[in-house]
């Protein structure tokens, strides 16, 4: 076996409640679970590659974003989170819009919200 662009990315994330994780993942975000073992579960992203959830009781999220999603349509995307539940986050100094998307200067437009464990997640559009 060699490694090379074909090979499927796996992101990594640590959460403190597996269920309650998994509920958001699966539940909220609409994700699929593909296998669970001992250890973690493997959570697919469509398609595209997988994010490997492992319970660490001592977990603290960092302020940073640790995945995110690029979508066609933002604002849409920002309003089936909020549906589902999902508060955007507002930075302060940051100008983000009432529904707390953020525009780059070069146009591009980022929205952020966290996981029930803290942890940063983005959805954007180019």
């Amino acid at each position: 076996m060699t490694f090379d662009a074909t090979a499927t990315p796996v992101a990594f994330l640590f959460v403190t409640d597996r269920e309650r994780a998994l509920a958001f993942y699966t539940g909220v975000l609409g994700l699929t679970l593909k296998s669970t073992d001992g250890f973690g579960d493997f959570i697919e992203l469509g398609g595209q590659g997988l994010l490997r959830m492992t319970v660490n009781a001592g977990h603290v999220a960092s302020s940073h974003p640790v995945l995110g999603w690029n979508v066609a349509d933002i604002a849409a995307a920002v309003a089936v989170l909020a549906e589902r539940g999902v508060a955007m986050i507002h930075y302060e100094g940051m100008e983000q819009d009432a529904a707390g998307i953020w525009t780059g200067p070069d146009g591009t437009k980022v929205a952020f919200f966290a996981d029930p464990d803290g942890n940063a997640l983005t959805v954007s559009q180019a």
